[in-house]
């Protein structure tokens, strides 16, 4: 793997002693004291790296990235809309037959309930912008979440996309498509609806169609043997950790699965999570995020349309309202108020409501295990940051990277 190349700062107008300070801020706050096992942090603008640190990571270090694996499924369901091969108003049972008959969860308890009729199917669209009701059993708030986790829907080990949508198909949804904001499985049936209309397997597709094409060799479902020893460890914050804590573990953040050899990254998965599968370096993520910021297109290789991804990257909740407005809160730690949400990213309406720098009409996501990243047009500037440590809600480094950041522009 070749090394990224570092501009100088005063290029691309950063001071380069307050990105040097962001490192610092990360040394002092989190690492010197346990918080977290490493950072990696890469900042880029007008299509150069001014800034990339690697503290107690590799520059070729391979991270899960969670829920980071969301845009680019997303990026993958949109290149097949903008040929005509699906409508962003076709009913999902269109492809799915197992979603024609879905209800809503009216009352009652996880293994005695009620439902209702939904007010109208559940579409493509809902599917993107997460307003499908559907949801993920870890969220633990509602009876639905217990009958996912009870039926297994989360993370089918020995299970394919298909069987994850034929059971979906028998779980009542949390309410009306449309109607309210719910983060969930529904970019993993956004992945399964790229197989159904592409007639390929999810891996192959984003080989073939974003990974290639962009250069991004180290991105991927599972690591082989050549780069096993890249990847690098998973750690959990006790006080927050869904996993159990092990003994001796309390106070201190903890290693979970999964980077030795019997690490479920170690093989092709049967379970090809468009939400959250991908492993991915710094570097490949660079890439993609670079794709995005200019428009689509990198280095002749065009992914998605211009238009098609500035559509994507606009609010597309139904009351044109932020996601505060819109439903519950979720388990990352920003509250999102004056923040929107598009076809497959999250998308700033209003930094002053958000309480945060920024320009309107930036966009980004992040993973579980307190991975980011945002792209923002306005600056021609995008920022990736990378670590391992479940949940994201341990810590409010999101928030303070929008800070620091922005606080290095000159």
């Amino acid at each position: 793997m070749s090394k990224l190349e570092v501009c100088d700062p005063t290029e691309v107008g950063f001071d380069p002693r307050r990105l040097a300070a962001i490192d610092e801020f990360i040394a002092s706050k989190y690492l010197s004291a346990g918080l977290y096992p490493g950072f990696t942090l890469l900042v880029s603008r007008g299509g150069k790296v001014a800034h990339l640190s690697c503290q107690q990571f590799n520059e070729d270090a391979i991270f899960r990235i969670f829920s980071m694996t969301k845009p680019i499924t997303s990026v993958a369901l949109l290149s097949l809309y903008e040929q005509g091969l699906c409508k962003l108003g076709d009913p999902v049972s269109e492809y799915i037959p197992a979603f024609a008959d879905l209800r809503v969860f009216e009352d009652g308890t996880p293994t005695n309930y009620t439902t209702r009729f939904p007010e109208r199917e559940m579409t493509v669209q809902d599917l993107l912008t997460h307003t499908s009701g559907l949801t993920y059993g870890f969220m633990g708030r509602h009876p639905v979440d217990a009958i996912y986790r009870h039926r297994g829907i989360d993370r089918l080990a020995g299970n394919s996309l298909e069987d994850m949508c034929t059971l979906l198909g028998d779980v009542p949804l949390l309410f009306s498509p449309g109607t309210q904001w719910s983060y969930s499985v529904a970019t993993d049936v956004c992945g399964r609806l790229v197989e159904i209309i592409s007639g390929q397997s999810l891996d192959d597709f984003f080989q073939q169609r974003i990974f290639d094409p962009l250069g991004m060799a180290d991105t991927g479902f599972w690591v082989d043997e050549a780069k096993a020893d890249r990847l690098v460890p998973n750690y959990a914050e006790p006080n927050l950790s869904p996993f159990g804590v092990p003994e001796g573990a309390v106070g201190k953040m903890f290693e979970i699965d999964d980077s030795g050899p019997d690490s479920v990254y170690r093989s092709r998965p049967d379970f090809l999570s468009g939400g959250g599968g991908l492993v991915s370096t710094v570097a490949d993520y660079h890439r993609f995020t670079q794709m995005l910021v200019r428009g689509g297109e990198l280095d002749g290789q065009r992914i998605i349309g211009r238009k098609t991804l500035d559509y994507a990257a606009s609010n597309h909740l139904p009351t044109g309202d932020d996601l505060a407005s819109m439903g519950q809160a979720v388990f990352s730690e920003t509250n999102y108020e004056g923040i929107g949400f598009g076809l497959g990213f999250s998308v700033m309406l209003n930094p002053a409501k958000a309480r945060v720098t920024s320009s309107p009409g930036e966009y980004g996501w992040g993973g579980a295990a307190s991975t980011v990243f945002w792209v923002d047009p306005a600056e021609d500037l995008t920022v990736i940051g990378l670590t391992q440590l479940m949940p994201s809600s341990a810590y409010p480094i999101r928030t303070e990277l929008k800070a620091l950041v922005y606080g290095a522009l000159t």
